[in-house]
């Protein structure tokens, strides 16, 4: 008997975790060739809190506090439907690389609760590789989402915003803006 209770337990409690599935991570990478040498491309992006300077989605961009590319700074960014604050990480200007994480969400400015990304730079076929990836939640972390704020939507939103960015920085590094 004690053998037919333990194995009902445990079947409720798989059925349970089975029954109780949320979202998983998703994943985004853009990368564009540019011909352009590194130093020029990570001079385009390289201030974390400049971003509206380059990218044609952020209408503004300004830090949060005084810190600007250290670790733990933030900026606050205004997209067309609402405002988002991300936090640095990481950043290295040798290495020509920064990764920050989304500090404050706004779904209805971005559909996603949660992302983290990095935005780096590389020598190319005789200029550079500019890549911005990441990982993100979508923005309804529920198991039934509206199609407006599932897992599609958010990877639609994210790999947008990186690709206008990143062939944004392409025209800019290479004359045309």
């Amino acid at each position: 008997m004690r053998n037919v209770v333990m194995a009902a337990v445990g079947l409720c409690m798989w059925a349970g975790t089975a029954l109780a599935h949320g979202p998983t991570p998703q994943r985004v990478e853009e990368s564009v060739t540019i011909a352009a040498e590194p130093a020029k491309v990570w001079s385009i992006i390289a201030d974390f809190a400049g971003i509206q300077s380059w990218h044609p989605m952020v209408e503004a961009s300004a830090p949060e506090g005084d810190a600007v590319n250290a670790m733990g700074a933030k900026r606050k960014l205004t997209l067309e439907k609402g405002d988002l604050v991300d936090r640095l990480d990481r950043y290295d200007a040798g290495g020509m690389i920064y990764g920050y994480r989304l500090s404050e969400e706004n779904p209805e400015a971005l559909a996603v609760s949660f992302y983290s990304a990095t935005l780096a730079v590389k020598p190319a076929d005789g200029g550079s590789e500019l890549t911005w990836g990441g990982r993100f939640y979508r923005a309804d972390t529920g198991n039934s989402p509206a199609e407006t704020m599932n897992d599609e939507a958010g990877h639609k939103a994210l790999s947008s915003f990186f690709r206008t960015g990143i062939e944004n920085v392409k025209a800019m590094a290479e004359g045309a803006n």
